[in-house]
């Protein structure tokens, strides 16, 4: 089970959000390249970036904080990054700064065709955000609801060659409530590529639960604001869950 640390980008800071709320951060740090030191050293064998800015202005705004990050953690361990992706020049540049996923969220649902040229063009290196509440997918930085299903969705995009899943409850997210296992699980269940759980990590008991599921396909976590309040010690919880996964 990977724990991934996410750092949220917000005019070069990194940020937590409630909700996807860019009206409601909070600020954690405003050297993004340190902070991505600070999970290396402390165990992640993976970086999880947003540039939130770049989400809803639809094209990339922290990149110079994402080039930092990349350079800060060299090729120690990948780095995927979410937000504002939305064409294959700006796949490309990202992969050769670096980066060794990129994650594709409001365009893949909108635009089923930009998602499978990029499966194409770069495949190994795609991955889907799919944000949902109450099983249905969100886009446009969570503020509009489709009539979608994640897990229709989620077997379409499948089909293109994407790598993986990272599933957000965005009811859930910033408000360290805890996991939804059901309904990871349920997505899990549905494919045969890697899903990673996201919004509302909050303890330890999380982490042991999804180490429960992991067989199911659940192959890890974002881990947002509990590590930045300190609910969560994130080394602990990548011990415990390397214990109860026999590694």
């Amino acid at each position: 089970m990977l724990l991934i640390p996410a750092i949220d980008l917000k005019d070069g800071k990194c940020v937590r959000l409630k909700q996807g709320d860019m009206n409601d951060s909070t600020t954690f740090g405003e050297d993004p390249a340190a902070m991505a030191r600070r999970w290396l050293d402390a165990g992640a064998r993976r970086l999880h970036l947003v540039d939130l800015n770049g989400a809803f202005a639809g094209k990339p705004v922290n990149e110079g904080a994402i080039k930092a990050i990349v350079k800060a953690v060299g090729d120690e361990i990948p780095v995927q990054l979410g937000g504002g992706i939305r064409d294959l020049d700006t796949i490309e540049r990202y992969l050769d700064d670096g980066l060794s996923y990129v994650i594709i969220g409001t365009a893949a649902v909108k635009n089923p065709g930009f998602l499978r040229d990029a499966c194409t063009a770069f495949g190994g290196h795609i991955m889907v955000g799919l944000d949902a509440r109450d099983g249905k997918v969100a886009t446009d930085g969570w503020s509009k609801l489709t009539g979608h299903e994640v897990v229709d969705l989620a077997k379409k995009f499948e089909d293109y060659g994407v790598e993986g899943i990272i599933y957000t409850d965005i009811g859930r997210d910033g408000m360290l409530s805890g996991i939804n296992i059901d309904a990871t699980v349920k997505l899990a269940q549905a494919l045969s590529i890697p899903v990673i759980a996201s919004g509302g990590l909050s303890n330890l008991a999380d982490i042991e639960a999804l180490c429960a599921v992991e067989n199911e396909g659940v192959q890890g976590v974002i881990c947002g604001r509990a590590i930045y309040t300190g609910d969560l010690d994130f080394a602990a919880g990548q011990r415990r869950a390397d214990e109860l996964n026999g590694a």
